[in-house]
């Protein structure tokens, strides 16, 4: 049987769920990366050239039927929940390094595998015969939508999680139920919300982003497809997180593994074999986050469950939902105005560029975004532990998991921003087989991520601010870099440099936000490691 590109994102795919399946009690964190490896390599040494139909039905629909089914049955789920809990860390003495460990792999492991939701969708966009260079480019032209949907999310998720770890560390569940159902409500009532502004204003809104008359359709079928599911986007991307907070580290990491998986394998089915194109591509993501939701849900409603989301909680409370909001509000801005950010330098790009360097740059902020989503993981697996000890009073405990967070996530950036401005054709290769493409980002890609070889040190220093309730300060370092600089600098600097100007404004925002946030940390972090502090944090929430 001719070997094909379908074959290895569906054996990945059904190998990495079996393995969990039948092996998950006895998954350590290292048997976690090597499992999730082959869905990483399938895009490597891979031709997109030709995609034989004939040799992918039965192989893909198979595991396809196999996974669905094992993800339903009730004993299943409930078993690998269970199998879960028993390694349930404990924030208040657990050892700082294996907490860092149990928690931040499996969510640097989510986090890669989360790419896989838009990445994989642009891979095999980018690869259809004919008009895969157009498509790509229309896809990227979502981005901002994209972004503001993901915003909405975390300004809920990522207030919420911490406000509930903080109440976890002084014994108050309580409190914590109130803040998960609140956090629940919203999230609900701004998916209705948004599905209906966007999907009404989606062609207007691609116009003003940039679309072209050719890349106008691509783009139009995508959106209006993916925004009918914005219901399952908020509800993974903001009651994740709480899972999460828990320390259930494997149980939100397999939410995004579930979600990939499917998406990987439903993809080439829909885009290729039923010839539904990018429309095939969107109504794959949003399945495969359905799917995701609906783990979330049965977890915060089930017995292992910490925190259990319930229907009395759900009555929305200003004094429960309103500090949660304030904290979120930081994450926010820096996902909203990275929407605005993307309007701006598509805007720039199309007017000095044209459509190949749009396309160019759709295919560098996904490869950015392999840094910057690791990067978040590593932060979301020491914000659980930094809140739950801050609300604790261990302070000496904080400051261990600050350092050892920032540490890391600044070595992790290091080494890969020094990697891809090494190798960027083979990075560009992945997402393109477009001569004129692989040129531009291999010219311009070093030039923008230079900035985010340092940018571990923001990660690690906003995401402390974060997990120790402190709204204002998170929310001046994320208006900084995007609002303050980047957006500024990629509207101006064109006038001035051409097109590369929009390039050159990232690593100027970079380090200038970086140099900020640091010294920021250093003034305040004696301050607010105080019980005078602690009680003002704590104060708004009794």
């Amino acid at each position: 049987m001719t070997h094909s590109v379908w074959n290895e994102p569906a054996y990945a795919g059904f190998f990495v769920f079996s393995h969990y399946t039948i092996l998950y009690k006895k998954t350590t964190e290292k048997t976690i990366l090597l499992d999730i490896m082959p869905i990483l390599s399938v895009f490597d040494n891979t031709s997109f050239n030709s995609i034989p139909v004939e040799d992918a039905k039965i192989e893909i629909v198979f595991p396809t039927s196999v996974f669905c089914v094992m993800l339903l049955d009730t004993k299943f789920t409930e078993t690998t929940i269970m199998k879960t809990q028993t390694n349930t860390p404990n924030m208040e003495t657990g050892s700082i390094p294996r907490l860092l460990v149990q928690l931040a792999v499996p969510a640097v492991v989510a986090q890669i595998i989360n790419l896989l939701y838009n990445i994989v969708d642009r891979i095999y966009i980018g690869h259809i015969p004919g008009i895969g260079a157009a498509a790509l480019t229309g896809v990227g032209l979502f981005a901002p939508i994209l972004m503001l949907l993901n915003a909405f999310a975390m300004l809920v998720g990522s207030g919420g999680a911490p406000r509930a770890a903080i109440a976890m560390g002084k014994k108050d569940n309580d409190l914590a139920e109130k803040i998960l159902g609140n956090c629940f409500t919203l999230l609900v009532g701004l998916s209705i919300i948004l599905t209906i502004v966007f999907y009404v204003s989606a062609p207007t809104l691609l116009r003003l982003f940039g679309a072209s008359d050719v890349t106008l359709t691509y783009a139009s079928d995508y959106a209006r497809i993916y925004i009918l599911g914005s219901f399952f986007v908020l509800i993974v991307l903001g009651m994740n997180t709480f899972i999460t907070t828990q320390g259930f580290a494997r149980i939100s990491m397999m939410t995004t593994v579930i979600g990939a998986v499917i998406n990987i394998i439903l993809d080439p089915i829909f885009i290729f074999v039923l010839g539904m194109g990018v429309k095939g591509a969107a109504l794959a993501t949003v399945l495969s986050q359905s799917v995701g939701a609906v783990w979330i849900l049965r977890f915060l409603t089930g017995k292992k469950t910490i925190l259990l989301l319930k229907r009395s909680n759900m009555h929305l409370e200003l004094k429960v939902f309103g500090p949660c909001l304030a904290l979120g509000i930081s994450t926010f801005v820096m996902l909203s105005t990275e929407s605005l950010l993307s309007i701006s330098f598509t805007s720039s790009l199309s007017r000095f560029g044209g459509d190949v360097a749009v396309g160019a740059m759709t295919i560098i902020t996904s490869i950015s975004q392999l840094v910057s989503l690791p990067l978040q993981g590593i932060c979301q697996g020491g914000q659980p532990i930094i809140s739950y000890n801050f609300g604790a009073g261990q302070f000496d405990r904080v400051r261990q998991t600050i350092r050892r967070m920032i540490a890391i996530t600044f070595t992790a950036a290091f080494v890969y921003v020094v990697f891809a401005m090494l190798r960027p054709a083979l990075f560009a290769g992945l997402f393109t087989t477009d001569p004129e493409l692989i040129v531009i980002v291999e010219k311009v890609l070093p030039v923008y991520i230079a900035g985010m070889a340092i940018f571990g040190l923001q990660s690690g220093v906003q995401s402390s601010f974060l997990g120790l309730g402190q709204a204002k300060i998170s929310l001046f370092i994320a208006l900084l870099r995007k609002v303050i600089l980047l957006i500024p600098l990629a509207l101006i600097l064109p006038h001035f440099f051409g097109v590369m100007g929009v390039y050159y404004a990232e690593p100027i925002a970079d380090v200038c936000s970086v140099i900020t946030a640091v010294t920021l940390f250093l003034c305040n972090i004696r301050k607010i490691l105080s019980t005078e502090t602690l009680a003002k944090v704590t104060h708004t929430e009794e």
